[in-house]
């Protein structure tokens, strides 16, 4: 029994339905290490921004174009998860990434959408709307495919990959769901007959591999991240005690020197230096005991 072709096609759309899910939950693991770092630097919001737009631009298209019902639901699911990131991304994020994320934010989600959606619903008509705002859909699903391999260009530029020899903050889920989706989405849009979606998921599937190879590069075992020397504030503390019991004791020393003194003075401040020699003798042979005790 052969299968048809609406079959196909309602097939793939479910299977892209699921996979772009998983695409929306792939940035999780980052933003939990964004929570328990309590701070958003190191990794960048392009591509939340740029995966708010593209949903906005899908829903807008789907509502115009018949028998792509199908896209609303998931779009519709990822505006909502890209707004919650975005939000989660402002509240732990430095002042100035801030400040760069917001602006980023109005100038791609409200201002640019805003334009297109004011140029194809008012000064187009009919299947030309579809078609320029299939154009727009298609360029901009290219972008959210490119954002990530974006972030491992401006991570090489800012030498944090290179240096470290460390790929944690390369986005390999994000990657990798990515170019499921892709697969899932070029095979609905060949079956719909719409290139619209199916030619940006060729370019996708080819993005996605070549991040996965990037984030492999750099994602050697046993290279980690180097992390900054733990201080011990009690051997600290410990070697300050010593070095101003040490000093009294050489300047109280050095202060009878210059202090006249008679000859029963003298003899109890030889005295007096006595003991400081055999106090410093006996501090001497304490760390000496430590050190021999910790190894």
């Amino acid at each position: 029994m052969a299968v048809s072709i609406d079959v196909l096609r309602t097939v793939f759309g479910i299977l892209g339905n699921i996979i772009s899910f998983l695409v929306c939950l792939a940035p999780i693991p980052t933003f939990i290490r964004i929570y328990k770092r309590k701070s958003s630097e190191g990794y960048q919001s392009i591509p939340y921004v740029i995966a708010l737009f593209s949903a906005m631009l899908w829903i807008y298209y789907a509502m115009i174009k018949t028998n792509v019902v199908i896209m609303i639901t998931i779009n519709a699911v990822s505006l909502v998860i890209q707004i919650f990131y975005i939000s989660f991304y402002l509240f732990y994020a430095p002042k100035k990434e801030k400040t760069l994320t917001v602006k980023f934010v109005l100038f791609v989600d409200v201002f640019a959408f805003g334009f297109i959606f004011f140029l194809t619903y008012f000064l187009l008509h009919g299947q030309k709307r579809v078609q320029i705002l299939g154009y727009i859909c298609m360029v901009f699903s290219l972008c959210v495919f490119v954002a990530p391999l974006g972030i491992i260009l401006i991570l090489k530029t800012q030498r944090k990959v290179i240096k470290t020899r460390s790929a944690e903050f390369m986005p390999f889920g994000l990657s990798f769901f990515l170019t499921l989706s892709a697969v899932m989405w070029f095979f609905y849009g060949l079956l719909l007959k719409d290139m619209n979606i199916a030619l940006p998921n060729v370019l996708g599937f080819i993005f996605g591999v070549l991040q996965m190879i990037l984030y492999m590069i750099y994602k050697k075992p046993g290279t980690k991240v180097l992390e900054p020397p733990v201080i011990n504030l009690q051997e600290i503390s410990d070697h300050v005690v010593d070095v101003v019991r040490l000093s009294s004791m050489v300047c109280s020393s050095q202060m009878r020197t210059l202090v006249p003194q008679d000859s029963a003075d003298m003899e109890d401040t030889i005295t007096i230096d006595e003991k400081i020699k055999g106090d410093i003798e006996k501090m001497k042979e304490s760390k000496e005991m430590l050190l021999i005790s910790k190894n």
